[in-house]
């Protein structure tokens, strides 16, 4: 079989997802819309890599590999970069460009994004009331739900430490996966001990810190990019918009490794 690189890529089926929805008054689409589709397909695909490195990140923690682990963290950093650069380029439309075909747009939201809460899962955002914005009986739903019910990065990250040895806190490693982050006082006399004097766990908690400071740098670009085109308006799709974005803003994904900063 001949393999080129656009059979190989799918270039052609590629090229064919970029569907306007809108039309001007005579009925060509508006200009920018094409723009808005490949920003947000784009985004897709990363939230897809995201979650096939994340996942490893997982196994390696598990398994006790802190270098498979740190340099798979090093690429996600590297993603959430581009991620929250992808921003300057949606920034160059202007509010007027977007309002001539968000109406379009009709009910369909990035709140309905089941990768993003995926990953946000997987990281340990665990918000069940996410689950509305995909109905029951969707094949998103279905996914989302699955993954509320698995470990996080961080219960990875306690068994990774717990395999090396170190006295991690029976409740950590017991606890409800489907709670959010909360802060474990003796998980982080634990991480006091291992940042003064164990260099390859710390070098692991340091990468976890810069992919929560990540994170945040990716809502907090996303928030005012909502906020400079349509301000505080209600969201397509009857979502809250930059005001529901805000709340999301500072909330740490990793609280102990944060908490630890004023007794280092």
């Amino acid at each position: 079989m001949n393999i080129t690189y656009a059979s190989y890529l799918k270039i052609p089926e590629l090229l064919a997802l970029q569907v306007p929805a809108s039309k001007d008054a005579n009925g060509i689409p508006e200009h920018d819309e094409t723009l808005f589709i490949i920003i947000h397909q784009v985004y897709e695909l990363w939230f897809k890599q995201q979650l096939h490195e994340a996942r490893l990140v997982a196994r390696s923690l598990r398994a006790g590999d802190a270098v498979q682990a740190s340099s798979t963290l090093k690429r996600m950093l590297t993603i959430l970069k581009t991620m929250v650069q992808q921003i300057d380029v949606l920034e160059t439309m202007t509010p007027v460009s977007f309002l001539s075909f968000r109406s379009f747009l009709a009910n369909s939201s990035g709140f309905q994004s089941a990768q993003f809460r995926e990953f946000e899962f997987v990281l340990g955002n665990k918000n069940p009331r996410v689950l509305q914005h995909n109905p029951e009986g969707t094949p998103e739903h279905a996914v989302i739900l699955a993954q509320f019910a698995e470990p996080t990065l961080y219960d990875a990250f306690a068994r990774f430490l717990a395999k090396l040895g170190h006295a991690v806190p029976q409740e950590l490693l017991d606890r409800d996966v489907t709670q959010p982050p909360q802060e474990w006082p003796a998980m982080q006399d634990l991480l006091l001990t291992l940042y003064h004097g164990n260099p390859v766990e710390r070098q692991v908690c340091e990468l976890l810190v810069d992919l929560d400071e990540g994170i945040q740098e990716w809502r907090y670009r996303h928030v005012k990019m909502v906020e400079r085109t349509i301000g505080f308006k209600q969201g397509t799709g009857g979502s809250p918009g930059a005001a529901y974005l805000r709340s999301t803003l500072f909330n740490p994904l990793f609280p102990d490794l944060w908490a630890i900063r004023t007794r280092l």
